[in-house]
């Protein structure tokens, strides 16, 4: 099958690291053909998206002295052209955020292809509709004390409701952005003039969890099922636990309660056609739903001696033939 991946430039994604390249190993060790492209390089003509699309083939990592070890190129580009989209078994939409506006071009480029016959993680709409903070608004029963707003008074008394809390851009990723804030900051209402951009850009605000300190759980979903998760654990002084920002990563189970919040949402991700998603989950409470491009693969597969990307491999060659 052809398996094409959106992607950021292959030179600046960290093939130890990245949950992408970890799909594409597997896809190419399962015999499947590997197209990569860029969200610059798509068009639509005839009622078709089109793509710049390159043969590529990648060398595996290698597990050494607890790290995976890439080669240096990890990757080998073929001589590319355009092709249409519709000629792809599947299309991995991987272009890491923020989501800006082409990007939700591209997304309704993508919309064009015919879900039928070619699969498109994540669907096209969805990833339109699906912000990854605002997302889990659906899921009230599972989330911690939340609200989304532009004014600065409403979150100056939530945060004196509930002692402390965690500010967070809309638009943010891998940490950046997300404050700390507490009543009695003299910053406070500087911190939040700034971070809505003087009351003209909402931004979530959630109660603060102490269970932080012990980190930030990554679920890997699939098809609405976890298959896996990793902790993020904030280091130095650090609050955030992000392995953008620093955390240190460590193995952890998938409890009871994380079952419980991941049935909780599994049906709203099956009905939305979100496949490949990452929750995570601070003290038993979901603060996020990642959908654009969810890490963690790598990690997970380290810490646990597993292959996600060949279970997810499996589940697609199982989707399509089904």
């Amino acid at each position: 099958m052809n398996f094409a991946f959106i992607l950021d430039p292959l030179a600046k994604l960290d093939a130890g690291h990245d949950s992408s390249v970890a799909i594409m190993e597997a896809a190419q060790q399962a015999g499947h053909q590997l197209w990569v492209t860029q969200v610059e390089q798509l068009s639509a003509r005839d009622g078709q998206v089109w793509a710049q699309l390159q043969p590529v083939t990648v060398i595996p990592v290698t597990l050494g002295d607890g790290h995976w070890l890439a080669a240096d190129p990890w990757y080998e580009v073929g001589t590319g052209g355009w092709q249409s989209l519709a000629a792809m078994d599947v299309v991995f939409m991987r272009k890491d955020p923020p989501v800006t506006i082409n990007y939700i071009y591209a997304t309704q480029l993508l919309d064009l292809l015919t879900p039928t016959k070619t699969l498109v993680i994540n669907h096209p709409r969805s990833l339109q509709a699906a912000n990854e903070k605002l997302y889990a608004l659906n899921f009230p029963s599972v989330i911690p004390q939340t609200i989304v707003t532009q004014d600065k008074t409403t979150i100056l008394e939530f945060v004196e409701a509930q002692g402390a809390a965690v500010l967070k851009p809309l638009d943010g990723k891998g940490g950046e952005g997300i404050l700390f804030l507490e009543p009695g900051d003299r910053n406070l209402n500087s911190l939040l003039e700034i971070s809505t951009h003087w009351g003209n850009e909402w931004v979530m605000v959630q109660q603060y969890l102490p269970a932080a300190k012990d980190g930030d759980k990554r679920i890997i979903l699939l098809d609405g099922e976890p298959i896996g998760a990793v902790n993020r654990i904030p280091t130095g002084r650090e609050f955030r636990g992000n392995m953008a920002v620093g955390g240190r990563v460590a193995a952890v189970p998938i409890t009871d309660r994380d079952r419980e919040i991941c049935a909780t949402v599994a049906p709203r991700l099956r009905a939305d056609r979100l496949y490949f998603v990452g929750l995570d989950v601070i003290g038993g409470y979901l603060t996020e739903v990642n959908v654009t491009s969810p890490t963690g693969i790598r990690e997970i597969d380290r810490l646990s001696q597993v292959s996600l990307g060949e279970q997810i491999v499996a589940w697609v060659a199982a989707k399509l033939k089904g």
